[in-house]
C-alpha cells in the first residue's frame, strides 16, 4: 500500500497480517517512511508492518504529533484484537517515538531507538541551519543535500540504489518543511524524570561510525535514564544504519547481548 501524501497516517509497506504483532517505523527527517522497504520485507514474516508518513505540510509541535500517532496506533489495535506494538524510531523519528511512548506507554510492547536525534538541542549550528534553510536557492539546496550524504551514510556499506533513494527524499523535502523540522529538533526536550518514568523495554541502536551525531554517547546516556533499556553498538555503521546492506533489524531484535562493554551495553558485529 502506497502512502497518501496529504495527511499523517500509517501505511502498510507489506501485505497486512492482522494476526501478527504490529511493528511501526517512525522515519527520519524526510518523513516519508519510504526508505525501509528492505527492513520491512525482512521483518514481515514476524510482524504486521506499518510506516508513518508525515506530510510536508504538517506543522504540528511534538506534543500534537505524538497525540496523532497515538491515535493511529489505537486505531490499529482496535481493528486487530489489541495486538502488541513494537515502535521503532530513527533519528527525528526517535525523538517522536520517545514522545509517543511517554504519552501512551501501555500501548507498547517494545521501543526501539535508532541513532535518535535527541542531542540536537545541544548543537548551535542546528538553529542557524533552520534560519538559513528557507533562503537557500533550490540549486544550492540540492547541492547541499548531496554534500550531506557522507555525513548521513557509511558509503561503502550502503548500496548505490539506497543512496539514490535517500538523496531523492532529501532533495524533495520543501525548504520550509526542513526549517520546521529542524526547529522541532532544536526545541526537543525531555526531562530526566520523564525518561525515568518510562517503563517500556527499550533497545537503543547506535552507529559507531555516525559522523552526524554522537550517537553512541547519547545511547549510553539514554540507557542510564530509561529503566529497561539496553544499547547495541554497530561499530562500522553510520547515521542511516537501517539502509546498510549488513544491518538486519530482525536479527538485532532477537540477538542476545554480545561482546558486552558494560551492562546494559553490547557490541554487534555489523
Amino acid at each position: 500500500m502506497q502512502p497518501r501524501r496529504d495527511c499523517l497516517h500509517l501505511f502498510a509497506p507489506q501485505p497486512p497480517q492482522p494476526e501478527r504483532p504490529l511493528f511501526v517505523f517512525l522515519p527520519g527527517l524526510d518523513g516519508t517512511g519510504e526508505l525501509y522497504a528492505r527492513q520491512a520485507a525482512a521483518l514481515a514474516p514476524r510482524f504486521d508492518m506499518r510506516c508513518l508518513h508525515l506530510p510536508a505540510s504538517d506543522r504540528r509541535d511534538w506534543q500534537a504529533l505524538a497525540q496523532r500517532v497515538v491515535a493511529e496506533l489505537r486505531a490499529c489495535q482496535a481493528a486487530s484484537r489489541h495486538r502488541a506494538i513494537h515502535l521503532c524510531g530513527e533519528s527525528f523519528g526517535g525523538c517522536l517515538a520517545l514522545q509517543v511512548a511517554l504519552q501512551a506507554p501501555h500501548l507498547l510492547e517494545r521501543l526501539i531507538l535508532v541513532n535518535p536525534a535527541t542531542t540536537c538541542p545541544d548543537r548551535p549550528l542546528l538553529g542557524y541551519a533552520a534560519e538559513v534553510a528557507p533562503w537557500l536557492p533550490q540549486g544550492v539546496y540540492r547541492w547541499a543535500a548531496q554534500g550531506l550524504l557522507p555525513l548521513l551514510t557509511a558509503p561503502q556499506r550502503v548500496e548505490p540504489a539506497q543512496r539514490r533513494a535517500l538523496l531523492a527524499v532529501m532533495q524533495a523535502l520543501p525548504l520550509e518543511t526542513l526549517r520546521w523540522r529542524l526547529l522541532l529538533l532544536k526545541r526537543f526536550q525531555l526531562s530526566r524524570d520523564a525518561l525515568r518514568s518510562l517503563r517500556v523495554p527499550s533497545l537503543l541502536l547506535a552507529g559507531g561510525a555516525d559522523r552526524l551525531l554522537p550517537s553512541v554517547r547519547e545511547a549510553q546516556r539514554l540507557a542510564r535514564e530509561l529503566p529497561e533499556a539496553r544499547v547495541t553498538v554497530l561499530p562500522q555503521s553510520g547515521h542511516t544504519c537501517l539502509l546498510e546492506r549488513d544491518v538486519d533489524l530482525g536479527e538485532l531484535l532477537q540477538a542476545p547481548p554480545r561482546a558486552a562493554l558494560a551492562p546494559p551495553y553490547s557490541c554487534a558485529a555489523p
